[in-house]
């Protein structure tokens, strides 16, 4: 199905959800994006509920909810594919997760922060390196902040040299950089189906009482992956 054509389709299902399960989403949109699961080969995320402002409470919050296009597309090149129950299904899900946004304080103070640190990570500036915990939790020792993904590893799984990532359903190597420690945060470059923003390995400083106190900054550094056969 064409981009305009499911476009098209979303409005129509859009209308025929009741209002009271859409007050606070400013837009439901459809993104030409694909977001490939960050473990499974044959997953890929359909829909996101992103929540915007909120204060107080939280029952005023905005969110915005989108379908992503490539990933409907991924997944109908597979096999049997149904666009309107698939489509509807995801659309009805993260609508339900835009009222569970509002109910849970918490969890948007923690998903704010995390996106601040984010922020301060793509700019250059000192963040918390646990930061991405605080971001949605998509698999275990996988989360999502924005669109970047982090996945977190032990220090030391490897021969010391290189480190091995699965992404997708495929296992990918890369070379450590000379004397790295922990903190680390490796930015992938070279997977088959990157997702849209950046998809980082992140190497934990272990925590034990006598640096428990200790912050840490963490390093981060691009590296090139080479798919392992």
């Amino acid at each position: 199905m064409r981009l305009d054509d499911f476009r098209s389709l979303v409005e129509r299902l859009q209308r025929d959800v009741p209002q009271e399960f859409q007050n606070g989403v400013v837009a439901v949109e459809v993104s030409p994006k694909t977001l490939p699961h960050p473990l499974r080969g044959d997953v890929y995320t359909l829909g996101e509920c992103i929540p915007l402002e909120w204060s107080g409470s939280g029952a005023d919050l905005q969110s915005r909810v989108v379908l992503y296009h490539g990933s409907f597309q991924a997944l109908a090149r597979l096999g049997d594919f149904d666009w309107r129950a698939e489509a509807w299904e995801t659309l009805t899900h993260e609508l339900r997760h835009h009222l569970e946004w509002r109910a849970n304080v918490a969890a948007l103070e923690a998903y704010d922060w995390a996106a601040e640190e984010n922020f301060k990570r793509h700019e250059g500036e000192p963040f918390d390196p646990a930061f991405y915990r605080s971001g949605e939790r998509i698999a275990a020792g996988v989360w999502k902040v924005d669109d970047d993904v982090f996945m977190e590893q032990a220090w030391g799984v490897g021969r010391g040299e290189w480190v091995e990532v699965s992404w997708h359903g495929a296992r990918y190597r890369a070379s450590l950089p000379t004397g790295a420690r922990p903190p680390l945060l490796l930015v992938l470059d070279g997977l088959d189906e990157p997702p849209p923003g950046d998809a980082v390995l992140v190497l934990p400083r272990r925590t034990s009482l006598l640096n428990f106190w200790r912050r840490v900054p963490a390093t981060e550094t691009f590296v090139q992956v080479k798919e392992v056969t």
